[in-house]
């Protein structure tokens, strides 16, 4: 769920900082916080047990099913509407994957866990708040984009999971290069046109949802890799 990402520049006082690139510095514990997670650790090593893996994507169907209705929302709005992406909504891949994993009736086998509920509601609140839906759209779709893409293959090696089938969230092919898909979303980060107000409260937010996605897994951890 977390973002995989080079180091953040750092600019000599005084210089032009590039908000992305601010954005990164901002964030940079909380991303790390994230990715080294005991749970998170689990996943990419292979460790974590299948049913743990599918309870994370079931938590994802949760908080991507507010995101991604929020974002329709906004999608006219000045501010959240230059990242409103049809081709990076994952709810149909997050459909796909839970019928793989869990069968025809895995409506009712899913439920959000608490720190899920939360997490869900705070995006919920962002209706109302672009610059905040900007922060919650950046950590998650940058962090799927980039970090995803391990995960994707961690997953497919240790569950034995082939032809996309189960890790679907995880496909991008409608975006074709990712490296270049990701330079664009900077770039749009970069042409806002926020106030120092509106910056602020976009990173202020930015942090609070990496630490709302780090309380998911906690949540996760305790029953799927308590060792960890």
């Amino acid at each position: 769920m977390s973002a995989t990402a080079e180091a953040p520049s750092t600019a000599a006082p005084g210089s032009p900082e590039l908000f992305s690139e601010r954005l990164k510095a901002a964030t940079w514990s909380d991303h790390r916080a994230a990715e080294d997670h005991g749970f998170t650790r689990a996943l990419l090593d292979g460790s974590l047990p299948l049913a743990g893996y599918t309870e994370m994507v079931a938590q994802h169907y949760f908080a991507y099913a507010a995101l991604e209705e929020v974002g329709r929302r906004l999608s006219d709005d000045p501010v959240a509407g230059r990242f409103h992406y049809p081709e990076l909504e994952r709810l149909p891949a997050l459909v796909r994957d839970l019928e793989h994993l869990l069968g025809p009736d895995w409506r009712e086998r899913i439920s959000p866990g608490p720190a899920t509920r939360t997490y869900a509601a705070r995006i919920e609140q962002m209706a109302g708040h672009p610059e905040g839906f900007v922060a919650h759209h950046y950590t998650r779709y940058m962090g799927d984009v980039s970090g995803g893409q391990f995960i994707r293959r961690a997953a497919a090696g240790a569950y034995g999971l082939s032809d996309g089938a189960g890790v679907a969230f995880y496909v991008f092919d409608a975006l074709g290069s990712l490296p270049r898909f990701r330079a664009g979303y900077r770039e749009r980060l970069d042409s806002l046109d926020l106030d120092e107000a509106a910056a602020a409260r976009l990173v202020s937010e930015t942090r609070l949802a990496y630490q709302l996605n780090t309380e998911v897994f906690a949540d996760l951890g305790r029953v799927h890799a308590p060792a960890a």
